[in-house]
């Protein structure tokens, strides 16, 4: 499987074959060059290769560019493609839309040459530090369930308290609760969390909820509401208190200035 794939997906063979020629031109060998005539193909391609970039006309039968980039919003942050849209339209509702999905860039047909290849490089850079972000952010979970935030290795207690909160986010519970559960007293329960996380027991439920609710606003259409009942909020209100004191912008503004 190619980790560096650009996937150009257009129903005008001319098009989709005048694009192919100018990047294969460009790339030297570094990146496989797929195409695909609709937005069905593509989704196959899309779920059997590692696609890096996705170059899509907006206007296709069956399956749109735009709902086709809508899809990609499921994927894993690290796993998905950018995405570059054409069209042979400059109407505002369509690049309006392309900025709500993240779109790096939107071009008019023709295409010139150097348009092209500075959107590409634009994009493959974007596409490249998300992946970036993506590894980095899952070793630095791995490590946090190993070691917490003080480097040392944690207590079998702890690490068993840990896996209770991830499994009861969505359920309200006390210090108390997590205690019982690792059959320790509460109130050194609650020096040892500490000791060992760099944190007390609260704030990294906090965080640990926040994490999750930030991943369900990127990657679903869940509702803010739904989307704090679902970690563990009983209001909606308090929910969007937190995330703005801890993220600096809203629920719905991080959604759409994120995907």
């Amino acid at each position: 499987m190619n980790p560096h794939t650009i996937l150009i997906v257009d129903d005008e063979p001319r098009t989709r074959t005048g694009l192919s020629r100018m990047l294969e031109a460009w790339n030297g060998g570094r990146y496989a060059i797929r195409a695909a005539a609709d937005g069905r193909e593509a989704l196959g391609i899309l779920e059997r290769e590692r696609v890096r970039l996705l170059i899509t006309d907006i206007k296709m039968p069956e399956i749109s560019g735009l709902h086709l980039a809508d899809t990609l919003k499921a994927m894993p942050e690290e796993e998905r493609p950018a995405i570059i849209l054409i069209s042979g339209y400059a109407e505002f509702e369509f690049a309006q839309r392309a900025i709500q999905l993240g779109v790096v860039d939107y071009l008019l047909k023709p295409i010139g040459r150097e348009k092209l290849i500075s959107a590409v490089e634009r994009a493959l850079a974007q596409a490249e530090e998300r992946a970036r972000i993506g590894r980095m952010e899952k070793v630095v979970d791995r490590e946090l369930l190993q070691t917490g935030d003080t480097g040392r290795p944690l207590s079998d207690s702890v690490r068993e308290a840990l896996e209770y909160i991830d499994e009861n986010l969505d359920q309200p519970f006390t210090m108390r609760d997590a205690a019982t559960r690792v059959h320790l007293n509460p109130s050194y329960f609650s020096v040892l969390f500490k000791d060992e996380m760099g944190m007390t027991f609260s704030e990294y439920v906090t965080r640990r909820r926040l994490q999750r609710a930030k991943d369900m606003l990127l990657r679903t259409k869940l509702t803010v509401a739904e989307i704090a009942e679902r970690v563990g909020y009983q209001s909606a209100k308090h929910f969007a208190k937190m995330f703005r004191q801890y993220e600096g912008s809203s629920p719905g503004d991080y959604r759409n200035h994120s995907s």
